[in-house]
């Protein structure tokens, strides 16, 4: 539908926003997003007419933030011309275009509209994944019953009949490991009051376990534009299973769940191709009324991937933190990834290492960590989920339908939400930061002995596997009934560094940097207790930085973050499977690791590669952001803003004109994705769990080098140091030899030695050649077949060259002349293999790819196949080609 200009003037005076977003039509037309500046002199319907576009509605919650549209090209030939839209817009940039107007007002209300709109995005679809396990044979999972279980159900009146095989909330076998919730049951907290919104891929909410707990005000299906989030493709039961395990309600179907008097509704957004724009509505939706958001999906885990939320997101997950509560903020939980076996790693995950977010990872029912929970510094906590032989039981779609067979990372954030529906019916004045707080002080210690637990300089402990623990629901909510609220949040963006002058331009052009040279290369900043005090800096909570690298294959980069008190983060490690050639591009790593830590002294990042022959690259650049709490509440705090511009280094100054058009992504090509859970191993269940392996292990299986963490603390804030120098090159060590007079002079013996060695093998090559051809007489005549080769230049020509492992050129010319008698040899292939695309189908050619691996062999031993579009590291999704 179009907005009439006079209803556009009247939603510019309100913050509300329609109920119902309007259906899409994107075989028809196509959308864009606009930011509109009001006070830039050119109102919302002058900047429409002008670009030729119609309003449609505002986009989502964010205030000026507008979806327009306009008709596709009708002929072949208008489709392959550039995007008229875009093309209006970056001639208003450029001053070139005033809309066929030729009066001097027309010209001037043209430069209003160039600078009233501060961004303008085409809108794309693009698939997001599950992070749950496919089904799997319910015979795996136990149907023991524990009398334990009985006897609490029959004590509370639970009469679900799958309540005892719901280990995650009463566990017999393990009872140290569950989520700890029914003694607050018991005192009457059941999260009445508390509503959650699982995006997902819609929520069923005839189920009877569901219905009666279903909030429909807040539930809405992105994907095909309905008001309720019906599930109706074969595989959507991933969001009614999330949902069952925070709000199933007590009765005589299937299990309980966390929360079971709270309510709960249903987004749909993964069951196909979905805009930045939708997406961001959804994390937007009925805000006010809405407290927890429960995310179980992302970037694909394949170990490969590096991507985040794109602008119009951010936006959203920051209006959200900021204004939705009624300030207090939206509780973002994220499931961190099922990629461990890919080595993936969840601080390449834009989503699960934003400071807004909860990340939280995996445990197994004996509190180990399963396999496919990926680890990373931006995990926050870890929950109860499948592997071991176990999964959970919840509810599933149909009406009176359960399942036996839900996991992953998917499993356990919901799990970790349901706890926080419990203390929110408690304490509903509690902050989306009162939470992490709460998380990172409550948490329990699991596998004390595993070597991946750190003692932090606040004295905490931590683990990349575990975060600081699994979440307690008992001692959770216990600790948040007396909590203090915390301060205001601020920030202090530091200086930018960039190393031998290192820049990016906006479209990725890069010059400087250091070569990462062996042993990597290292940079520092000092931060002063007087920075801190005129920023009204109180406690430090996260850490996020961001890198500019490029280099020739971006799994081979390590980035190490160490601070003052010599704590050490390890940001990104190696990644066997991500081959993409396109580098950190102003990338973001966040850590929690320092939660609490002083900030003031001399914070280093070393950055270091693999040393393989053949692959490069340069440090061009980073900077540092601390997060916290303010030290007087009373004064005013700074207002976080997503940056339009992020990626150019340096960053240009906040005042900076950039022309929007250079900073719109046009999308380029579309992408079909399979189902999102398709690349997910189907054994999640029986995932072996580990306590005993380091989640990073230090050493040369990794390419950590030991030793050289530490910054000299003399140096000044912001300098840069460098291991090699530059202008020692690719040949670092040949400096060192010549340092020392034993190897120098070991050196020139070599050289001399072979020299005379190759003399003297010269000298007596010309003998044997002189001594084997006798002249002949001129009348002579001699069959050239009969000279005897064994004694000819012809093989004694081919031992000098088998001595340096070569093929004379002699030989290279028979070799290619040579003529073959009729009919095709038993032992030669004249094809083996040649342009096959699949070397699997090759005559007399091994394999090379194996769907399942060699016995023993570990699967970050296999060989993989790259896709050519995975990896991109641009920050953006992939495309998916429209399905609608």
């Amino acid at each position: 539908m179009r907005l009439p200009f006079t209803l556009i003037f009247a939603l510019l005076g309100c913050d509300a926003v329609f109920a119902s977003p309007a259906k899409r039509h994107y075989s028809t037309h196509n959308y864009y997003v606009l930011e509109h500046d009001p006070s830039a002199g050119a109102s919302l319907a002058d900047v429409a007419r002008t670009l030729g576009v119609e309003v449609i509605e505002q986009a989502g919650e964010l205030h000026n933030h507008w979806l327009v549209r306009a008709s596709k090209p009708t002929s072949a030939l208008d489709s392959r011309q550039l995007d008229p839209v875009m093309q209006i817009w970056e001639g208003l940039q450029a001053g070139t275009v005033h809309n066929s107007y030729a009066r001097a007002d027309e010209t001037l209300l043209s430069r209003h509209v160039a600078s009233s709109v501060k961004y303008l995005s085409p809108q794309t679809l693009r698939q997001r994944v599950k992070r749950a396990p496919p089904p799997i044979n319910p015979g795996s999972q136990t149907d023991e019953q524990v009398e334990s279980s009985k006897a609490f159900a029959q004590r509370m009146g639970i009469l679900d009949p799958d309540f005892p095989r719901q280990w995650h909330l009463i566990n017999d076998q393990f009872p140290h490991h569950m989520m700890n919730v029914t003694g607050l049951w018991e005192m009457g907290h059941t999260g009445e009051g508390v509503i959650t919104a699982f995006v997902d891929d819609g929520l069923d909410y005839t189920s009877d376990d569901l219905a009666a707990n279903f909030y429909a005000a807040g539930s809405y299906d992105f994907n095909d534009h309905l008001d309720l989030p019906t599930p109706t493709l074969f595989d959507d039961h991933h969001g009614t299973r999330c949902a069952g395990q925070v709000a199933a309600v007590k009765n005589e179907l299937c299990g309980v769940g966390i929360a079971y008097d709270s309510k709960v509704a249903g987004l749909r957004i993964l069951s196909g191709p979905i805009s930045d724009v939708d997406e961001s509505a959804a994390l937007n939706y009925d805000y006010q009324n809405t407290s927890i958001y429960s995310c179980s999906w992302g970037p694909p885990d394949d170990g490969k991937s590096m991507e985040g939320p794109g602008y119009m997101i951010r936006k959203a997950i920051v209006n959200g933190i900021q204004k939705g509560r009624q300030g207090k903020g939206s509780v973002f939980v994220f499931a961190s990834g099922n990629g461990g076996r890919s080595a993936d790693q969840c601080n390449f995950d834009g989503y699960t290492n934003s400071i807004f977010s909860i990340t939280v990872a995996a445990i197994d029912f004996r509190g180990l960590h399963p396999t496919y929970s990926e680890a990373c510094a931006a995990n926050m906590v870890v929950a109860y989920s499948s592997g071991g032989g176990n999964a959970i039981a919840t509810t599933d779609r149909g009406k009176n339908k359960c399942s036996y067979s839900h996991g992953g990372t998917s499993a356990a954030a919901p799990n970790a939400a349901g706890v926080f529906a419990l203390a929110l019916g408690v304490r509903p004045d509690l902050t989306w930061r009162d939470l992490q707080h709460l998380c990172v002080r409550t948490a329990t210690k699991v596998n004390p002995d595993d070597p991946d637990w750190e003692i932090t300089a606040s004295g905490n402990q931590f683990s990349y596997k575990y975060g600081y623990g699994a979440v307690n629901g008992y001692k959770f909510v216990q600790a948040a009934k007396t909590w203090q609220l915390v301060k205001p949040q601020t920030f202090i963006n530091l200086p930018v560094v960039q190393v031998e002058n290192g820049t990016m331009d906006l479209f990725h052009q890069t010059t400087g940097g250091t070569i990462i040279a062996p042993g990597g290369v290292s940079s520092s900043m000092t931060l002063s207790q007087s920075l801190l005090d005129e920023n009204n800096f109180g406690a430090l909570e996260h850490i996020t930085i961001q890198v500019w690298i490029t280099h020739t294959r971006r799994g081979d980069v390590e980035v190490e973050l160490v601070s003052p008190n010599g704590v050490k983060s390890i940001l990104a490690a190696k990644r066997f499977a991500d081959k993409a050639t396109t580098g950190f591009r102003g990338w973001t790593f966040m850590t929690v690791k320092h939660w609490d830590e002083s900030p003031v002294g001399t914070w280093n990042i070393r950055v270091s590669d693999q040393d393989n022959e053949g692959e490069i690259g340069r440090f061009l650049g980073w900077t540092m952001t601390i997060w916290g709490s303010a030290k007087d509440a009373s004064k005013p705090v700074k207002i976080y803003d997503v940056p339009t511009v992020d990626t150019v280094l340096p960053p240009p100054h906040p005042e900076a004109n950039i022309p929007a058009s250079t900073i719109v992504a046009v999308p380029t090509s579309t992408k079909t994705y399979a189902k999102p859970t398709a690349h997910l191993p189907g054994d999640h269940s029986d995932s072996e769990g580990e306590a005993h392996k380091p989640a990073f292990p230090v050493g040369p299986q990794n390419g950590t080098r030991p030793g050289t963490d530490t910054a000299d603390p003399s140096q000044s804030s912001a300098v840069v140091t460098n291991t090699p120098t530059p202008d020692e090159g690719w040949f670092a060590e040949l400096s060192n030899l010549v340092t020392n007079q034993i190897w120098f002079f070991v050196a020139v013996g070599a050289v001399i030695l072979f020299g005379v060695i190759a003399g003297l093998f010269f000298w007596r090559r010309a003998a044997r050649r002189k001594a084997a051809y006798t002249s002949l007489p001129e009348s002579d005549e001699v069959v050239l077949s009969s000279v005897d080769k064994g004694a000819g230049v012809g093989q004694r020509s081919k031992e000098l060259y088998d001595a340096f492992g070569e093929v004379s050129d002699d030989e290279e010319a028979d070799e290619e002349t040579r003529l073959r008698p009729a009919g095709v040899s038993p032992a030669v292939n004249l094809h083996a293999g040649f342009l096959d695309d699949d070397p699997s189908t090759a005559g007399g050619i091994t394999p090379r790819y194996r769907d399942e691996p060699e016995e023993g062999m570990h699967a970050h031993e296999r060989e993989r196949s790259d896709s050519p579009t995975s990896g991109s590291g641009d920050g953006s999704w992939e495309h998916a080609s429209e399905t609608r």
